[in-house]
């Protein structure tokens, strides 16, 4: 396999993620101490995760974590979910085994920049993107003009990272109907899904809604808890999780036993979860809200239908990039700009950046902002 290029997003992490002093631009929700998430658990799980045996445990994923997470979907069971050390194992490893040279397949953008990298390092790829002037929807008809005979997959991401989009229902049928007739896999990264404060229904899960869907989980966005580096993919083709479980030997071989724990009981109490979550993200969102308003001129914003990021227009002189290294630099204040999403697949826009609004630091960050404002306000 070729050498993958490199990540430019965690690049990016890896150089202010812990040195900034507001980290206004995290993509998941706010997360908790192991306190916390053990004060969820029965007497029985906190006896479990206390005495558990540190060996080895099954590639597949424990079978009561399995079951936990199959009840995420609408008559799913254990067999249908393979788990992984994350989403991103999950990206590739799909991605691998659904494809191959002489493939090709069709991601939306802009996007997590596996979601496109992983596939180009494979076979032929096509990027499709979202319209920025119509609410970021995906134009169906557009995909259907990139389908040729050798397709064999089409990725999409919806909540949408990093705009925040929730397809419509009819696009999402639409979408759906197109992949059957052309007997194409869909995967659909579903991280972010269930979480959203704006009243824009959810989407059926893929694999709830298409015989050949594949669904991406993991703990880390809407949970808030990536440390447990618990992901998976929910698949009604035994088949093919049995060639992605093979492949995870090569990789991760199986997931960490105290995140497994910690993640059934996470699973079990997710109603609770997200609703502390969501409460945070109104009070982010109405923080945000505010702040744009006040800062008219200088930012285009919109609000998200879904997760826990947006996408807004940064409309200063001095441009995106400038604005967010000054920002960072002088204070301290980290946001992500849309060079981080640059795709080689096609145009992307060049005057936005990425604002998470699922963490506590809302009000102190946005201060900072303000202050930088109204400092350079020339």
């Amino acid at each position: 396999m070729p050498l993958l290029p490199d990540f430019k997003l965690e690049t990016h992490f890896s150089k202010w993620e812990f040195a900034a002093k507001y980290h206004m631009t995290a993509s998941d929700a706010q997360s908790m101490s192991l306190s916390e998430l053990l004060s969820y658990a029965t007497e029985s799980e906190r006896a479990a995760f206390q005495s558990l045996h540190l060996g080895y445990t099954e590639t597949f994923g424990a079978p009561d974590l399995r079951d936990a997470i199959a009840t995420t979907y609408e008559g799913l069971s254990a067999h249908e979910i393979l788990c992984f050390a994350g989403a991103e194992e999950g990206i590739y490893v799909a991605m691998q085994v659904l494809l191959q040279k002489g493939d090709h397949a069709i991601v939306v953008t802009p996007n997590y920049q596996a979601a496109e990298t992983i596939p180009l390092s494979i076979c032929d790829t096509s990027g499709v993107p979202l319209d920025s002037a119509d609410n970021w929807t995906l134009d169906i008809e557009r995909l259907a003009t990139e389908i040729r005979p050798t397709t064999k997959l089409v990725s999409i991401n919806f909540p949408h990272n990093p705009t925040g989009k929730i397809l419509e229902a009819d696009r999402y049928e639409a979408l759906i109907a197109l992949c059957r007739r052309h007997n194409i896999w869909l995967f659909s990264d579903e991280v972010y899904r269930p979480l959203g404060v704006s009243g824009v229904p959810q989407l059926r899960q893929a694999v709830d809604a298409y015989e050949r869907g594949l669904s991406l989980g993991v703990l880390s966005k809407a949970y808030g808890l990536p440390s447990l580096r618990i992901g998976w993919i929910a698949c009604r083709d035994r088949e093919i999780l049995g060639r992605m479980e093979r492949m995870k030997h090569y990789l991760s071989i199986c997931n960490a036993g105290p995140s497994e724990r910690l993640a059934v009981i996470a699973l079990r109490n997710r109603k609770k979860i997200f609703e502390r979550i969501e409460q945070l993200m109104r009070l982010n969102l109405a923080m945000l809200e505010a702040f744009f308003n006040r800062f008219e001129d200088r930012f285009e914003w919109r609000r998200p239908d879904g997760g826990c990021v947006a996408f807004p227009r940064y409309c200063g002189r001095d441009g995106v990039e400038a604005f967010t290294t000054r920002l960072v630099e002088e204070a301290g204040v980290l946001l992500i700009p849309s060079s981080i999403y640059r795709s080689v697949l096609g145009s992307t826009p060049t005057d936005r950046f990425r604002i998470g609004y699922g963490r506590t630091n809302m009000a102190s960050g946005l201060a900072a902002m303000t202050q930088f404002l109204e400092k350079n306000s020339s």
